[in-house]
């Protein structure tokens, strides 16, 4: 039963809430910040019980990451804090066919993990991505456009910030423009958990619905990749479908379940990250002015500061492989540990006054692309690409753009906005 803003009780302590219970992630910004605030004032990491739920046995609980140091240190060491066993995506322990179907190498661990990394990596290379510079640039001139003609009071989230990096992925993919609404909707599903929105509070139903949405994304890139195989272009699902590296190539579930992953990551998350952007430059006119004075130079700080403070996935979870110490802490072999990226983010250790939007901030150490080590975002100089070009054509033509109050998605996952207005 949801507790309605009237009967939550203050956070004053860190007993005062509870990581797992959903009610906690549609608290205000401000109260989620506090509670934050208090785990990384304890001496050790707050224990949390695990929520039950129906289609996965109850686990032994988790211990909350929330700290910088202890966030950089579990992501170098994946043989310590792995990310197979039973997933990473999700704090309960799934079948390994549901979270590679849903996370793909997110949920793999070396050797299986460096190999699909593999040959991957060598169909997404720089080279790959640079051939759609010019792409990302006339998509952006394009939403703009249609910003301008449609005029104010429009849906900033659904109108622009998530209109490029769908049409980016879905384009590296050859995903036809007929296919990018049921992308779009699909893609919202999977993350979207028990958003009343898309998907619902009732867990059977979230699953079904969840399952039915990568079923469907799945099938729609196989059958792509199977005519590619016959009719290959320079998109990335030829060349996905033809990296052999040392003879190992790609099978079709493995290259369903990184398309879920790359149009679920690559969409979602930026487009946050876009959202989150214009609403601080809204909240801090002195940056936006700062900006505008110079923007080239100081557009690559300022996509920096949105990612830190937008962190679009709140967490990722790892199990503990061996007895380890680490931070004066022992962890035993088999428990979990969860990291809080948008926690280590606001670091007051490590980011001054960290609750400021700073376009001039550095250093800016950020884990919004998650730690260092294996799992750090293939995609991110895409991402950084996309909303470097996106607020340089907003501000050049839009300059005084403003972002209303968002709405924001019910999750516990990502740091997600539904909608939000815009004036200009």
């Amino acid at each position: 039963m949801s507790v309605t803003p009237a009967d939550r009780k203050p956070i004053v302590s860190a007993e005062d809430f509870d990581l797992s219970d959903y009610d906690f992630w549609a608290r205000p910004m401000r109260e989620r910040e506090r509670a934050f605030e208090l785990l990384r004032g304890l001496d050790r990491p707050a224990f949390y019980e695990e929520m039950e739920i129906s289609f996965a046995p109850k686990g032994p609980g988790y211990y909350a990451l929330v700290k910088h140091a202890d966030i950089l240190e579990a992501s170098r060491t994946p043989e310590v804090f792995c990310s197979g066993d039973g997933g990473a995506t999700n704090i309960p322990d799934m079948p390994p066919e549901f979270t590679e179907y849903f996370g793909s190498m997110i949920n793999m661990d070396d050797p299986r993990h460096a190999r699909l990394r593999r040959i991957v990596s060598r169909a997404f290379t720089p080279k790959m991505i640079k051939q759609f510079e010019a792409d990302v640039d006339a998509a952006a001139v394009r939403i703009v456009d249609d910003l301008i003609a449609a005029g104010p009071g429009c849906d900033f989230v659904t109108e622009v910030a998530a209109r490029l990096p769908l049409k980016i992925i879905c384009d590296m993919m050859g995903i036809p423009e007929k296919d990018y609404g049921s992308v779009f909707d699909r893609s919202n599903t999977i993350l979207g958990g028990f958003d009343p929105e898309y998907g619902g509070d009732d867990m059977t139903t979230v699953a079904e619905k969840l399952l039915t949405a990568g079923l469907e994304l799945q099938q729609l890139v196989q059958d792509l990749a199977a005519y590619r195989a016959e009719h290959p272009t320079d998109d990335l699902t030829s060349s996905l479908v033809s990296a052999n590296i040392d003879g190992e190539k790609l099978t079709m579930q493995e290259l369903g379940s990184f398309f879920i992953l790359l149009v679920v990551a690559g969409n979602e998350t930026t487009r946050n990250a876009i959202s989150y952007g214009l609403r601080l430059l809204t909240q801090h006119p002195d940056q936006r002015a700062l900006l505008l004075s110079d923007l080239d130079g100081h557009l690559p700080g300022a996509v920096e500061e949105i990612v830190r403070l937008a962190s679009p996935v709140n967490f990722m979870r790892r199990k503990v492989t061996r007895d380890h110490e680490m931070n004066g802490q022992l962890y035993r072999r088999g428990q979990k540990v969860v990291l809080y990226y948008w926690a280590a983010n606001r670091d007051e250790t490590v980011f001054p006054d960290p609750y400021r939007f700073d376009v001039t901030r550095s250093p800016n150490p950020h884990v919004g692309f998650g730690g260092p080590g294996p799992h750090f975002c293939l995609g991110a100089h895409l991402a950084r690409r996309e909303i470097t070009v996106m607020f340089r054509e907003l501000l050049r033509r839009v300059p005084r753009i403003e972002g209303g109050r968002p709405e924001r998605l019910y999750s516990s996952f990502i740091n997600g906005i539904k909608h939000m207005n815009c004036e200009f």
